[in-house]
Parts: structure tokens; C-alpha cells; sequence
């Protein structure tokens, strides 16, 4: 009896530390946890003493791509949904990754690009800067980043935990940017805040050769742990946003992840993070890129992947996430979503050509 009372003490010992390692960490976390403050005005950071004038009447190429931190190879798979890895696979394969996807960006000759998830410091990623390696490898241009969220340190799965991490959104052009401005998202104010994280828009401001401005909005909406007033919320913010700068004249382009499927359909099956995009409920004067383009349209291919399991083909779940939306005063000529077989990312790049009327 004596060995057993000094088992079920040992037992009870280890089950006490256990708790309070837990809660220790689980007030760590609720400590740590904080979200970036609203209306914060954003760095231009320019790597060219000549910029392009933007005129209207001109042929101007767009494109939008969510990097998957530079993780995301076809054989990846994330654990956050089911998958295998929280890092990515090797620092190495990181690197030239990046460099890869900076490359496959550029071969678009884009006059202004997007791009989603590009990490800054994270442990996932090695605490390799992407943003700065992306603002070196592209071309000579003008750059706004901002930052989405500064997660605490996650310390799950145990075999290799997704540690602290930051990320946010990259705009690039080879016009002047006047300013720029990063705005919060609404998100769940409940435990899920967690998983969710932070997430924003940034809005860049290109003066246009007719006093007027073309106005971009890069954007990463929420996925993890979102509900339907959540999503409503952060469109409601959104179209708040481009009704104000389309009534005050200028053009409007917004692109990005929205984590909607933009596809005029109905998916009964579709995962929570792909759900149908509510273009009817799109402000008056604007329109998914692809409903109103005048020229060349190739959406067969989706833009975003299932990323439980390394890509497959034959059995991969597939959706269009990403892609723009135009005010009415642009007049799209082609519209692709890019078909790399999610080689470099969970994403594919959406590409447009535009002219401002």
C-alpha cells in the first residue's frame, strides 16, 4: 500500500505541474495577446528615384498572389489544418523559395502587386525577413507593408511548435505612393481571437495624371475561427471604405485573399474558410474584376488549395480565394488566374490588366 500511495502521489505531483505549466502559459498567452491599433499610417519604402506616372487612358497590369510565408511547396501540409508541418520544411528550401516566388511575380511585369502572408521574423519561417529579401529581388519600385499580427508563442504541435510569429501584407508599384494607411479588421472578440489572430487592409494612394487617385486596398480577410458576423463585418468595413473614395472621385481597386469563394456558386461541401462571396451585396459602382472584364478571361483554374495533405491533383480540394474588385470607372481588359500547380505556395497568383477611364 505504501508503493502505491507514493505512485499516486508521484502521479498527482506531475498532474499538478502539468496544471500549473498550463495556466502559467495560458496567462502568458492572454497577456501577450494584443492587436495592432487602427488607422496606423505606413512606411513607403522606395528602392527607385524614377517613378512612373500613372495617366489615365494607359494599359497597367495588377496581380495579387498569398505567398503561404514561403512555405508552402506541393508536398507541404499545414497542422493548423490537419497537416503535417508548423515550420517551414528546411531553411534552405525557404530562401529559395522566396526568391522563386519573387521571380514568378515579377515575370508578370506588374505596375502593381500584392501579396499576402510575408513573414517577418517568425519562428516558422527562421526568423527570416521576407519582406526585405522580397524588396531586393523585385523590381526597382515603391513598397508598403503592414504588419497583420504579432502572435505570442505557440507552443503546439509539441514535436515542432509554431513558436512566435509575424506577418502581414506587401504592396508593391512602380508609381509614386503618396501615403499609405493600415486599417483593423473587425475580428472575434472570444477565446478564437487566438487562432484568428489580427488581420488588416492596407490603402496606398497613387496620384493618376488627372488630378484624380487610383486608390489600392491589399487585403488578407480572416479564415480560422471566423463566424458569418465577423465576415459581415469586415465587408461592411470594406465597402464603408471604397464607397468613400469612389464618391470622392478616385479609382478604386481592392485585392487580395479574401477567403470567400468568388465564384458565383453554392457549395454545401465547402470548408468554413470558403464560403460563397456575397457579390450582390457589392456597392453600387463595383464589380468582381472577372464579372466585367472586356477582353481576355481565364478563371479556370482556382487560386487557392486544401492544405491538410501535400497537392494532389486528382483529389485536392480547390477554390477561388483570390482576386480584385473594381470600381466602375476601370475598364478591365484581361483577368487570369495563374496555373503554377501551386508550386511555390497554397495559393496561385490572379493577374489583370486595366485602364483607367
Amino acid at each position: 500500500m505504501k508503493i502505491v500511495k507514493k505512485i499516486l502521489k508521484v502521479i498527482l505531483a506531475v498532474l499538478l505541474a502539468i496544471v500549473v505549466i498550463f495556466g502559467i502559459y495560458f496567462a502568458y498567452v492572454m497577456i501577450s495577446y494584443h492587436r495592432l491599433e487602427d488607422n496606423i499610417v505606413l512606411d513607403v519604402v522606395s528602392t527607385t528615384s524614377e517613378n512612373e506616372i500613372c495617366a489615365a487612358g494607359e494599359e497597367y497590369t495588377i496581380a495579387t498572389y498569398n505567398i503561404g510565408f514561403g512555405a508552402y511547396t506541393p508536398e507541404y501540409s499545414f497542422f493548423m489544418n490537419g497537416g503535417k508541418y508548423s515550420w517551414a520544411m528546411s531553411e534552405e528550401g525557404l530562401h529559395e523559395n522566396i526568391d522563386l516566388i519573387s521571380q514568378e511575380a515579377m515575370s508578370f511585369e506588374p505596375d502593381i502587386m500584392f501579396l499576402q502572408e510575408v513573414d517577418i521574423g517568425g519562428t516558422r519561417t527562421y526568423h527570416f525577413d521576407e519582406r526585405e529579401r522580397l524588396e531586393e529581388t523585385f523590381d526597382p519600385g515603391n513598397f508598403v507593408f503592414a504588419q497583420n499580427y504579432d502572435s505570442p508563442y505557440l507552443f503546439w504541435p509539441l514535436y515542432q511548435p509554431h513558436g512566435a510569429n509575424r506577418s502581414g501584407i506587401l504592396t508593391y508599384s512602380r508609381f509614386e505612393i503618396t501615403d499609405a494607411l493600415r486599417r483593423s479588421f473587425p475580428i472575434s472578440e472570444s477565446l478564437s481571437k487566438l487562432v484568428d489572430l489580427d488581420r488588416c487592409y492596407s490603402i496606398s494612394r497613387i496620384p493618376v495624371d488627372n488630378g484624380h487617385e487610383l486608390v489600392v486596398i491589399n487585403l488578407h480577410m480572416s479564415a480560422y475561427g471566423s463566424n458569418p458576423a465577423i465576415r459581415e463585418g469586415q465587408l461592411n468595413m470594406l465597402y464603408e471604405e471604397m464607397t468613400r473614395e469612389y464618391a470622392a472621385g478616385n479609382y478604386v481597386i481592392l485585392g487580395g485573399d479574401f477567403n470567400h469563394n468568388l465564384r458565383d456558386e453554392y457549395d454545401p461541401d465547402a470548408p468554413g474558410w470558403a464560403q460563397r462571396f456575397p457579390r450582390e451585396d457589392l456597392p453600387d459602382g463595383f464589380s468582381l474584376g472577372f464579372d466585367v472584364c472586356e477582353g481576355e478571361l481565364d478563371i479556370t483554374h482556382n487560386s487557392g488549395r486544401a492544405s491538410q495533405a501535400p497537392y494532389d491533383p486528382a483529389t485536392t480540394y480547390t477554390v477561388t480565394l483570390d482576386g480584385f474588385i473594381v470600381s466602375d470607372n476601370i475598364t478591365v481588359i484581361s483577368y487570369t488566374t495563374v496555373d503554377t500547380g501551386f508550386i511555390y505556395s497554397d495559393h496561385d497568383p490572379v493577374v489583370m490588366d486595366f485602364t483607367l477611364e
